[in-house]
């Protein structure tokens, strides 16, 4: 099981990112995610995270695949990656200074642009996940900090697909029944 998610809101042609003031990452902008806490699945985690990261309270979010990396021929990670829509008219105004950073909500055409050097690297897996097809492994490869490979495959059946996901009913988001 990999070790932490990322989650992305996403609101009409906006995505709410964070800059974060923390490593990884630190001074650019990226989705929301963390840590998984022992005894807790990928969507719990998640769930939990946006309403600790956001205050945004959700029930569920779409299980869009894994994107992982390995650096410098030796580290690896990964996390699993999902997705919301949120109504157009949301109310969430932004900027946001949290803990973690700022939040604020990106057009796309900004977050995608070939020349944006303020970005995680979301150019190489956003558009695929925004398609509404998948769930996908995103596989980085990274050499003295730089992304010298990137491959997306169609995620197989095992245990980084398997994110076992609770039935809704039972699910606890932000310690108070979802």
């Amino acid at each position: 099981m990999l070790k932490y998610t990322i989650g992305f809101l996403k609101r009409k042609d906006e995505i709410l990112l964070l800059n974060r003031e923390k490593p990884s990452w630190m001074g650019c902008w990226n989705g929301v995610g963390g840590k998984i806490a022992e005894n807790e699945t990928p969507d719990q985690c998640i769930l939990r995270e946006i309403g600790e990261e956001t205050g945004i309270i959700l029930s569920d979010m779409e299980f869009k695949g894994i994107v992982t990396w390995r650096v410098d021929g030796e580290e690896e990670g990964g996390m699993y990656a999902f997705l919301a829509e949120l109504p157009a008219d949301f109310p969430y105004p932004t900027p946001v200074k949290t803990d973690e950073g700022i939040l604020d909500w990106k057009k796309l055409n900004w977050i995608l642009h070939p020349d944006n050097a303020g970005i995680a690297n979301l150019q190489y897996f956003l558009p695929t996940m925004l398609k509404g097809e998948g769930p996908y492994e995103y596989h980085f490869v990274y050499e003295k900090g730089r992304v010298a490979g990137f491959q997306t495959k169609p995620l197989e059946k095992g245990r980084d697909a398997d994110v076992r996901f609770l039935p809704a009913d039972t699910r606890k988001v932000g310690g108070r029944d979802g």
